[in-house]
């Protein structure tokens, strides 16, 4: 029997608590028996400025998660040609692991524009889309797609660009990360200019 496998992608520049907390939630619900932290080297809708480098943002991934077993980082897009986009990576993803089953975990920010995703109707038609609340956003049109489904998360309004523009500032922004992300920031001196 496949396993069933959440694929959260991002940048996680850096990631915050409510990565974790949003995935630990999505984890507890079903359908998902694992989830899987895709992180980006590049997306091609985002600007690189203020972008940590990739191994960076991949170890604090890797350190955030520690050694909960239902949780995995995911460098897969980094062995990829860029641009990154999603639907090469799940192609990529199924050849490598054909004995897993890939759901997408998006935001409903991210739904509303999904038209604008490379391949977006193969996407929609071959894989589940696990869609979770944003504030502002309804999801449009594709909210009714057979292989959308919405899960009632709750709504997470923490971003990796606010913690950025904090650290920036030099405010305080220990609550937002994982201690051991915490620490690597501090550390390395990153998002400082």
């Amino acid at each position: 029997m496949n396993k069933k496998i959440g694929l959260f992608f991002g940048s996680f520049n850096p990631p915050h608590v409510g990565h974790f907390a949003l995935a630990n939630y999505i984890l507890n619900q079903g359908p998902v028996e694992e989830i899987w932290f895709v992180v980006s080297p590049q997306n091609p809708l985002k600007s690189p400025a203020q972008l940590a480098p990739a191994r960076t943002r991949l170890e604090m991934v890797r350190r955030a998660i520690g050694d909960f077993m239902f949780f995995k980082p995911c460098d897969i897009e980094f062995y990829l040609q860029p641009p990154h986009y999603t639907i090469f990576t799940l192609l990529h993803l199924e050849e490598k692991f054909p004995e897993h089953e890939f759901f997408l975990l998006i935001g409903m920010d991210n739904l509303q524009t999904f038209t604008r995703w490379k391949a977006y109707r193969t996407i929609l038609d071959h894989y589940h889309l696990l869609v979770y609340p944003r504030k502002g956003y309804d999801g449009g049109k594709l909210l009714k797609e057979s292989h959308v489904h919405v899960v009632a998360a709750p709504l997470i309004e923490i971003s990796s660009s606010y913690i950025r523009q904090l650290i920036k500032e030099r405010k305080e922004f220990r609550f937002f990360v994982p201690e051991s992300v915490y620490q690597m920031i501090v550390e390395e001196n990153l998002y400082r200019s």
